[in-house]
């Protein structure tokens, strides 16, 4: 574990009371809701209990009638349509719910999405005229294609109308493409920008159900569409909150289609109740680990089995994802390694304010996982290199402080293409170009960032003694749930707690104990910080303690456990 700044938020304490009182909640959970700027009591219960009428009018996104009517048109002349995903998660679950949706209202549908190695990344020209000649009028791109000009021009050439739906940032001009149904768009006044690109294929979903009075369709798209969400790591409040919540409600407790329940088989959750956490460490690595190690179809046929007869072959899809996933975790373990050798040895790549590590023949279906791994390392921005000849390939991941897209845009004229967001970026460019790269995308670092924003923090919602726990609390706290980016499980604060078992270890990297304080005791496990054993012995009669509270299941029990977030001495107190 890192010594990490605790910054205590500060709230209004009589507004707080003012909520609990309005909304009949615990008080710790009215100050939760304050923090997340959730005063008003309205849109606090709304937040607390999401629902699908709380989704917005699909039709109120830019293009979305001429993208509907284009669609109801070709489902009724029959033609052949095809949906262009991208081989992440988040392409792969918008690519399975679009098809699903169409072949449910009676169109001819295939779908296409691109091998990393083999067809690079996003919407490219060389499938336009793949699916052209496959006898497809009319395409469709999910997650993709919103910097896609030049395959946008390629398909009007050809006769093909393209309907791009996407999440990514725009640039000045769009595609010229028959729609192009972005949030972002800068001339689009929907109230939501935060939407993954399965959340933007959903809304087109809804749209061709609503206008075909099937909106009963919806909560089975919703489940698969929160899986793409969650993954994709987009602020969990508004649209996203209702996908996810509700989502997870479905997974944990509905019926599945053959293909979603041999994937849940396989990652060991079948009848649990399943969080944020298994869908973003159990499912989505999974899902994800096809189109990072071979090819993203095992996923995406496997989402889009439907059949009961098809269970074994489901079932040995699932178990390819397994394998793959395996695979995966043993590539991202070796080049984790280097990557951290060479940040530690070489000033010249680690005593910068943005790390651009890379190495020839780095496995291009695992740079974003090391990205994300130095970051959390190192607390820096993070661009991870796989050199292959010529070129360079890189994944980009960022700390909230440091706007990555924003950065390169800065050196844009390095790269052969790039494209992404604020906190996740793709990039390729010459490899001759690396050490130039470095240079100038670190000058507009030191431009902007201050040292304090390189220092890692926690923030803690509230002080919350031990005895003060109670099941209300807990409820209240599961009702805010899911947590994830934009809104945070919450950390809370006791001191002094004496650990009065353990530490001792857990798999070798984690520890777990157990605390007391006034006469209230809680087993604890701290992730990650075996490297603490020492100073948590030396300290057992009196710690300050950060922590989550966690709900865990084991053998068909649940309870209640501490997630230690930090701990300082008692006297360390900032």
């Amino acid at each position: 574990m890192k010594p990490l700044l605790w910054q205590h938020l500060p709230c209004d304490d009589e507004e707080a009371g003012a909520l609990s009182l309005l909304l009949g909640v615990h008080p710790t959970i009215a100050r939760l809701l304050c923090l997340r700027g959730l005063r008003d009591a309205d849109a606090a219960r709304r937040f607390l209990a999401p629902s699908l009428d709380q989704l917005h009018d699909p039709f109120a996104l830019a293009d979305m009638t001429r993208a509907v009517e284009r669609l109801e048109s070709a489902i009724a002349r029959r033609e052949r349509i095809a949906i262009h995903g991208d081989y992440d998660v988040d392409g792969i679950t918008s690519t399975v719910i679009l098809r699903r949706a169409l072949e449910m209202l009676g169109a001819e549908v295939v779908h296409f999405i691109p091998e990393r190695l083999r067809d690079g990344y996003g919407l490219q020209p060389a499938a336009i005229e793949r699916l052209h000649a496959e006898g497809v009028r009319l395409i469709v791109s999910v997650d993709c294609g919103i910097r896609s000009t030049d395959a946008a021009r390629r398909a009007r050439e050809l006769g093909v109308d393209l309907i791009i739906t996407d999440h990514h940032e725009p640039e000045a001009e769009l595609p010229p493409a028959l729609a192009v149904i972005n949030p972002k768009r800068r001339d689009c006044t929907y109230p939501d920008k935060n939407l993954a690109g399965v959340g933007v294929a959903l809304k087109l979903v809804q749209a061709l159900c609503q206008r075909a009075d099937r909106t009963k369709w919806l909560p089975a798209f919703v489940k698969v569409a929160a899986i793409g969400t969650l993954a994709d790591v987009v602020p969990l409040v508004g649209e996203n909150r209702v996908i996810a919540k509700l989502g997870l409600a479905s997974l944990s407790g509905g019926r599945h289609t053959v293909g979603l329940r041999s994937l849940l088989d396989a990652a060991g959750l079948s009848g649990k109740m399943i969080d944020s956490y298994h869908v973003s460490f159990m499912l989505a690595p999974r899902v994800n680990a096809a189109g990072r190690m071979s090819t993203p179809d095992i996923a995406t046929r496997l989402l889009l089995a439907t059949d009961e007869a098809t269970g074994e072959e489901a079932r040995a899809l699932a178990q390819q994802l397994n394998d793959e996933n395996l695979r995966r975790q043993q590539e991202e373990a070796d080049l984790v390694a280097q990557a951290r050798k060479a940040i530690e040895s070489d000033p010249a790549i680690g005593a910068h304010n943005v790390l651009v590590v890379g190495g020839d023949g780095w496995h291009r279906g695992v740079i974003g996982i090391v990205a994300s791994k130095l970051v959390e390392t190192f607390n820096k921005p993070a661009i991870v290199l796989s050199v292959e000849g010529e070129l360079a390939h890189g994944s980009c991941r960022s700390i909230p402080e440091f706007d990555m897209l924003g950065a390169l845009e800065r050196c844009a004229d390095v790269f052969l293409r790039f494209g992404g967001h604020r906190q996740a970026a793709g990039l390729t460019m010459e490899a001759e170009r690396v050490p130039e790269f470095r240079a100038r995308i670190n000058q507009y670092a030191d431009e902007v960032l201050e040292p304090d924003q390189l220092r890692p923090r926690l923030r803690i919602d509230a002080p919350l003694s031990l005895k003060q726990i109670t099941h209300d609390l807990v409820q209240g706290i599961d009702a805010m749930g899911p947590f994830g980016l934009g809104n945070p499980r919450p950390v809370f604060h006791a001191m002094p707690v004496e650990i009065v078992d353990g530490p001792r270890p857990l798999k070798d990297r984690h520890l777990k104990m157990t605390f007391r304080q006034d006469g209230r005791s809680f087993r604890a496990i701290a992730w990650r910080a075996a490297e603490r054993a020492a100073f948590l012995t030396e300290h057992r009669a009196g710690v300050n303690l950060a922590f989550s509270l966690e709900q865990n299941q084991y053998q068909g029990e649940t309870f209640l456990e501490l997630s230690v977030a930090d701990v300082k001495s008692l006297s360390d107190v900032e």
